[in-house]
């Protein structure tokens, strides 16, 4: 019976622990990254440069990688970077959302957000067209690499719509 209840307590533990190792996700950020941020935090235009800048160098080092013919990882590695630029990216939106809650000037920031959000689509696509690839290199990042299309594409609408209403309601906010 004891050796039951062991085994009996054991998987609980276990059952117990593996959400605890499920969420755990690496911050794509590094901390002087952070702390840039940090001290940004309360401006929106400082603090989407930076997300945009901190996309950027996700991309740029992403091409870097991939055009290193001493690279032999190079499928695993572009998923990570691709992980790392999509949450970013999504951080970068949610950060919009929330001074947009507080009613903050925009404009400058979202024509920072837009300038990006082009060079991150043509970069982008460049990786899915990359004749470099092979089919089942390619297959191991096609899912990530789908969805930061899809995020970056649906949000570039999205950051223009909101930069349009923004050029609206400030507009009127100036008039006496």
């Amino acid at each position: 019976m004891s050796v039951l209840r062991n085994l009996f307590c054991m998987s609980l533990l276990l059952c117990l622990a593996l959400p605890a190792f499920a969420q755990h996700r690496s911050d794509p950020l590094t901390p002087a990254e952070i702390d840039q941020l940090r001290d940004a935090a309360m401006e929106a235009e400082p603090r989407m440069k930076l997300y945009v800048a901190f996309a950027r160098a996700r991309l740029v080092k992403l091409e870097q990688m991939r055009s290193d013919p001493k690279i032999t990882d190079r499928a695993r590695q572009t998923h990570a970077l691709l992980e790392e630029f999509l949450t970013i990216y999504n951080e970068l939106n949610d950060n919009l959302d929330n001074f947009e809650g507080r009613k903050a000037d925009l404009r400058k920031a979202l024509k920072v957000v837009i300038e990006g959000d082009n060079e991150f689509q043509a970069k982008l696509r460049a990786i899915k067209g990359d004749p470099r690839s092979s089919k089942e290199e390619a297959n191991e990042y096609e899912f990530v690499l789908s969805s930061a299309i899809e995020t970056v594409d649906s949000a570039v609408d999205e950051h223009r719509k909101m930069l349009t209403e923004q050029d609206e309601i400030w507009r009127h906010r100036k008039k006496p």
